[in-house]
């Protein structure tokens, strides 16, 4: 134990973090396959390697890392693994950038050796942002998601489920970025608030309102309500389409909302994902209009090489040239984008990669799943259950898993290798053997390559030991923790494939936080200027400030508004917490063994106090409510040690009697617990204080299990930390100054109170506590009178009454007469024109009475 002359005045967090930092080992976080201890795994979000480690991956870690830290204290053989989720469009976009070229200027290998060149270097910067944050990660269990031993998993995955028929290729409809020329899934469209104009136009005698002029084209029916009297008997007519000519039927669906635009809906292929029902409904024809790229194609006739844009500016003008446009309405909707470059969507019908969705199997496993906050299940729910289309997992680029198929280029048979021969790329590799179907040798790899949510979606199955065979001998892991955000996607593809390939649950928990927003309310974006790094954060208050406001900035799934003020607050509250401890082993140090006996009353209360709050920290991360631990662990240390037990205690603190040796016992205790309590949340200053308290790191040390009952120390300990207080405020609303002497003190209470002099102390009192009842006399001393009563029904004759008033006796002052003489006059005395004083005496002596709660307190005025 150091003594405190040797610890610092003042907690330096950059020196007491970087030092631990450089001092901890990653072996000491490693998971142990060979141990006996109970294990929990966690599926680890693996991040996308942006080079940027934002505040809102900090907050998700800072859980995680509460976590493992928690679970390791209370004897779990935990694996905190990191990945890396590499594959996808932002760095396709990010490297086209950087190098001012597009993916199609260079081969094929040499975009992606760019691409991981980039997402290495990446990946190196967020390591050491993470390592500076003090997470305990096992960086053993790490995985990078673009390396073969990785990817051949997913291809794996591929292969098993293309077998099994979860996975088909099949021309549909699918929702496509014409900006990055990909098929997106559905999970990934953005909707956005948009302004556009409501453009109604006579197609061929009936009346349209379109917010897509550009699709005319397209257009392969219109359809009506079959309850609407303005379209009665029309149903099966065929209009012709203007400036294309070709002839259209009206059908009749009760799809059809008739309170919106002119009742009459033009169905394109495809303008929405109603269209698209309608169009598999109706079995109606098929016109594209609109390429991979965003250009009208040679179907829009003379708009064939225009971009949508241009043809809907080009065909409003030409509806307004031969007068079939009636009107234009200005209209909010709400359009679909892509999530990375917000580019409104297309639906086209393209040859794409699917997952069956059976909803009702992942539901079934869903709900197996405990979820924290229990109503994040209901977005689970909710996604599920409107699902219209299977998931599209084919994408358009270049930098992500290959689909590991080929075509015969004579019979056009797919080809699948052996999952021996995974990973493969089929665009460079060949099959093993000719065609089966026909014998042939030439070949056509698979130039799709897979979404990047089918790596990232076996994660759990990575980290678990999935080699292809059967369930993992360490499957299902015990949580995942990840964010709202992407409970639509990881979530639920991640139990779509662990469903479809192990046939189980993946997790026994999944533990969902929210986002992080700015100090406006807003979420944090370049463009609102609202950024905060963690970088900053630490450089200015440290990692364990931006910890804390981690665990109490909200509870547990919801969204988190940043604000320096909470971190200004953690910082304090390190440095209060700081002050504690150096005072505390200023008294202990030297003290060294096993603890003694707690004999006093202060004491016993405190560990009462102390195992309550251990209950209540515990509970709290077992439920993964941090922020209230938090706030237990503060409160506690801040208000039970700090301002009730130390300033009760100090004098016998200082004092050399057999009392001190119970105090010095309780507060090792204490602080020996708070450090662990702390340990999660804080790890450096926890291992900081543990150091010069114990001599061993408080990341050894078993969570605290203190547990002391005491009911009359609660009850007793309460009162006196109660009296203790009210007097102190009693001085100091008396102007007397905190280590004044108070003379003699009397506190009456209902049941006997030994407090071994504590309390008298603290006040620099003789105090004494007392179960008899006050012999109290009241003692007239002095009148004080309301002017405000006297002045207007008095005038001239005030001083005289006011003086009869004084020469009246004393329980004439207490029971006013109704008239009082003044100058042979008898003056009736008005109503609360006066008060008597009275002060009170016990035993002969002046005394102060307080009447605190239930509780007699008499002050004497004489020491």
């Amino acid at each position: 134990m150091s003594p405190s002359d040797q610890i610092p005045k003042q907690y330096e967090y950059g020196e007491v973090e970087t030092r631990w930092q450089s001092i901890w080992r990653d072996e000491e976080n490693y998971f142990n396959p060979d141990s006996l201890k109970p294990r929990f795994i966690i599926d680890t979000p693996p991040p996308y390697p942006t080079g940027n480690f934002h505040i809102g991956n900090a907050l998700n870690w800072c859980y995680i890392d509460f976590i493992a830290r928690y679970k390791r204290m209370q004897g779990f053989n935990v694996m905190f693994p990191q990945g890396w989720d590499c594959h996808g469009l932002p760095t396709e976009v990010k490297v086209e950038e950087t190098f001012g070229i597009t993916k199609n200027d260079v081969p094929r290998e040499e975009f992606r050796t760019m691409c991981r060149d980039l997402t290495l270097g990446n990946i190196a910067k967020m390591r050491t942002t993470m390592r500076r944050l003090g997470f305990s990660i096992d960086w053993s269990h790490e995985y990078i998601t673009m390396m073969p031993e990785y990817f051949g998993k997913t291809q794996r995955s591929f292969l098993q489920m293309l077998k099994a028929g979860d996975i088909y290729q099949s021309e549909h409809p699918v929702n496509f970025c014409t900006r990055c020329e990909t098929a997106i899934a559905f999970a990934e469209v953005s909707y956005e608030p948009r302004r556009t104009k409501l453009n109604y136009f006579n197609l061929d005698g009936i009346e349209i309102a379109t917010t897509r002029p550009e699709l005319l084209a397209a257009c392969v029916a219109v359809a009506v309500h079959p309850e609407d009297e303005r379209y009665r008997g029309l149903k099966g007519k065929q209009l012709n389409v203007p400036f294309f000519g070709h002839a259209v039927p009206i059908i009749e669906d009760v799809a059809v909302d008739p309170g919106f635009g002119s009742g009459a809906v033009m169905i394109c292929t495809f303008g929405d994902k109603t269209d698209v029902y309608w169009w598999k409904q109706h079995n109606l024809d098929l016109r594209k209009a609109i390429d991979r790229q965003g250009i009208m194609t040679d179907a829009a006739g003379p708009y064939a090489g225009l971009n949508a844009a241009e043809c809907r500016e080009r065909i409003l003008a030409d509806m307004r040239e031969s007068g079939i446009l009636i009107r234009q309405e200005d209209l909010e909707q709400r359009v679909g984008t892509c999530w990375r470059c917000k580019t409104p969507i297309e639906i086209l019908s393209e040859r794409q990669w699917f997952v069956k969705i059976h909803q009702d199997e992942i539901l079934e496993s869903a709900r197996k799943i405990s979820w924290t906050p229990e109503h994040m299940f209901t977005r689970m729910e909710n996604w599920a259950e409107q699902m219209e289309w299977d998931w599209c997992i084919s994408r358009q680029r270049i930098f992500a898993t290959p689909i590991p198929v080929w075509f015969c280029r004579s019979c056009g048979e797919m080809i699948l290798p052996s999952e021996e021969e995974l990973p493969i790329d089929p665009t460079v590799d060949r099959p093993a053997g000719p065609c089966p179907q026909c014998g042939g040798t030439e070949f056509e790899g698979e130039e799709d390559v897979l979404d990047t949510w089918m790596d990232s979606s076996i994660s759990v199955l990575n980290i678990t030991g999935w080699d292809g065979t059967g369930v993992p001998a360490l499957f299902p892991a015990q949580i995942r923790p990840q964010g709202h955000d992407i409970i639509r996607t990881w979530a639920f593809y991640t139990i779509l494939r662990a469903k479809a390939l192990v046939g189980s649950h993946p997790w026994n928990e999944i533990l969902v936080n929210g986002m992080v927003l700015g100090e406006d309310g807003f979420k944090m974006s370049k463009s609102r200027n609202n950024i905060i790094a963690p970088e900053e954060i630490v450089s200015q208050y440290g990692a364990d400030a931006l910890r804390q406001w981690g665990a109490g900035g909200a509870a547990t799934g919801s969204d988190i508004m940043f604000n320096w003020n909470d971190v200004v607050a953690a910082s304090r509250f390190q440095t209060k917490l700081w002050n504690i401890f150096r005072f505390v082993l200023g008294h202990i140090a030297g003290e060294e063994g096993e603890a003694g006996p707690v004999t006093e009353l202060a004491d016993r209360w405190l560990l009462v106090r102390l195992s309550e709050t251990i209950a209540e920290v515990t509970a709290a991360m077992d439920g993964y409510q941090f922020d209230r631990a938090l706030r237990a662990i503060r409160e506690f240390a801040w208000n039970t040690v700090a301002d009730d037990y130390i300033e009760l205690v100090k004098g016998r603190l200082y004092a050399d009697d057999a009392g001190r040796a119970s105090a010095v016992s309780a507060l090792r205790t204490t602080m020996d617990a708070v450090c662990r309590m702390l340990a999660p949340i804080i790890p450096h200053f926890a291992e900081e204080c543990y150091s010069h308290l114990a001599g061993t790191s408080v990341h050894g040390a078993a969570w605290p299990l203190v547990t002391y009952s005491d009911d009359a120390a609660r009850r007793e300990g309460d009162l006196v930390v109660g009296m203790v207080a009210e007097l102190r405020r009693y001085k100091h609303d008396a102007g007397m100054a905190l280590n004044a002497p108070l003379g003699h003190v009397t506190i009456y209470t209902a049941e006997p109170i030994d407090d071994g002099g504590d309390a008298g102390r603290a006040l620099n009192a003789d105090l004494h506590w007392s179960t008899e009842t006050p012999d109290l006399e009241e003692v007239v001393s002095d009148v004080e009178f309301n002017m405000a009563v006297i002045g207007p029904a008095l005038r001239k004759q005030a001083k005289a009454f006011m003086d009869a008033v004084r020469a009246l006796p004393p329980e004439e002052l207490v029971n006013p007469p109704a008239t009082i003489p003044i100058a042979g006059e008898e003056i009736s005395v008005p109503p609360n024109a006066f008060t008597p004083k009275v002060t009170y005496r016990v035993a002969g002596e002046d005394v102060e009475v307080l009447t605190i709660g239930d509780v007699i307190v008499t002050i004497g005025r004489t020491a």
